[in-house]
């Protein structure tokens, strides 16, 4: 009998890859083939976002390009949007499966069980109070020389643009035994770097009765035999602890890098967002952040256009972005999701106004990440090789620690291993140099 083939489709944030690659782990222990999403499959799997409109748009694309890719394969949809509207995509001819961010430890078993009735399946259930983290008991299938490591689900923020606390449910921590048997695994298969995540991650313990924190899970990962790097996803500024500061800057393996979402420079915009800070305690964090881990690379998410957004408080978010100096910037539009209170807030932002602000401030963060980077010309840098650099030939790329991208001579040989190199010129937000140690 021919080897089942599965396709899995990733949309969203690094959450959303690496339950892809828990999912993927499960088809393969169970004896299919995980091929690209290009190629005729048995079952196409597509895990969903639905942070924006075009997060939905993506996936109906996507799910109509697998129906046509092979009409007798089994279709099973996944993730944030088929959570918050599983009666939409069970209406889109071809779907067989539906299934919501939870009870995902069953895919395969509700694939080959759908496969059998072939009629569509809406297997989404809501959360209720007292839910527990969701453990997938498989190796995930990580394609990239750096791990991702879930260790906590779900969001109590509510801020009143986002979709997310519905989508996934109250707060749920893995329990941190089964975190760092996850992570020495990780190691144990060659991974020289983990990047801790989740959706609320700096709020990981506070459901747990052993009063862990992410500090303390932090200081314990730290202390796996053999790990090199240890990084941290994306951490709510009202998250992070003083406790969290110390303990990250006193690890001998933390990247220096953090992403601290702002979303907006404007302490009016803030309030009507729902965040759960003003800009002077921001930038209160940022000093103290950059007092205990200096060339800290600081990286954040910014949004343009929420409604009642002014041409000033649009100005304010431009000056914050410039007094902070981050490393980067995610520059997204805001996006009404249907169930938001945002959704209903009058002072809607045109949407040419809304690219106008986009771009502008996209610029800027190019100009802050190429001037961050230049600051690095001249030394000597530990880069983890990741992959061939597209943009030129015989390159490859990777990350430092506080997550500079950096290009150099080498090959595939090379993947996987921490580098010495040495930056010699800016090839736009980029370093370009040449390996002095390997």
């Amino acid at each position: 009998m021919a080897e089942k083939r599965v396709a899995v489709y990733t949309l969203g944030c690094k959450v959303n890859q690496y339950e892809s690659a828990l999912l993927a782990g499960l088809f393969s222990e169970r004896g299919y083939q995980v091929v690209d999403f290009e190629d005729t499959a048995d079952v196409y799997v597509i895990n969903t976002c639905t942070v924006t409109h075009l997060g939905d748009r993506k996936s109906r694309q996507l799910i109509r390009r697998a129906v046509r890719a092979n009409p007798a394969a089994v279709v099973a949809v996944t993730g944030c949007y088929a959570q918050t509207s599983p009666g939409e995509l069970t209406e889109i001819e071809g779907v067989d499966l539906v299934v919501g961010t939870r009870d995902r430890a069953r895919l395969v078993e509700l694939v080959e069980n759908t496969a059998k009735g072939r009629s569509p399946v809406n297997a989404v259930s809501d959360y209720k109070a007292g839910d527990e983290f969701e453990e997938i008991a498989a190796m995930p299938m990580q394609e990239r020389v750096r791990a991702y490591l879930k260790v906590q689900d779900g969001c109590d923020n509510f801020c009143t643009y986002c979709i997310v606390p519905y989508a996934r449910g109250p707060l749920r921590s893995r329990q941190p035994d089964k975190i760092i048997a996850a992570a020495g695994k990780l190691v144990e298969a060659g991974f020289k770097e983990i990047v801790i995540t989740g959706i609320q991650t700096g709020a990981y313990g506070k459901d747990l009765d052993n009063k862990i924190t992410l500090a303390g899970l932090m200081r314990r990962l730290s202390g796996i035999p053999g790990l090199l790097r240890l990084r941290l996803s994306s951490v709510e500024p009202h998250d992070i602890t003083l406790e969290l500061v110390e303990t990250l800057s006193a690890s001998p393996v933390f990247c220096r890098h953090l992403h601290v979402p702002l979303q907006s420079g404007d302490d009016q915009i803030l309030v009507r967002m729902g965040r759960r800070y003003t800009t002077f305690e921001y930038l209160r964090l940022v000093d103290v952040l950059r007092e205990n881990m200096p060339g800290l690379g600081l990286t954040t998410d910014v949004m343009v256009g929420f409604p009642g957004e002014t041409g000033e408080n649009f100005l304010n978010t431009c000056r914050m972005v410039q007094k902070v100096s981050f490393s980067g910037l995610h520059v997204f539009k805001f996006s009404p999701r249907r169930g938001t209170p945002a959704a209903a807030f009058e002072g809607r932002v045109d949407a040419k106004t809304m690219d106008a602000r986009s771009r502008r401030l996209i610029q800027l963060g190019r100009k802050l990440s190429a001037r961050f980077a230049s600051s690095h010309l001249g030394l000597e840098l530990d880069v983890l090789a990741e992959q061939t650099y597209k943009g030129g030939s015989n390159l490859y790329e990777g990350l430092t620690g506080d997550y500079t991208r950096v290009v150099f001579p080498g090959d595939d040989a090379l993947k996987g291993r921490l580098v010495r190199v040495k930056a010699e010129k800016l090839r736009g937000v980029l370093l370009e140099g040449r390996i002095i140690a390997r």
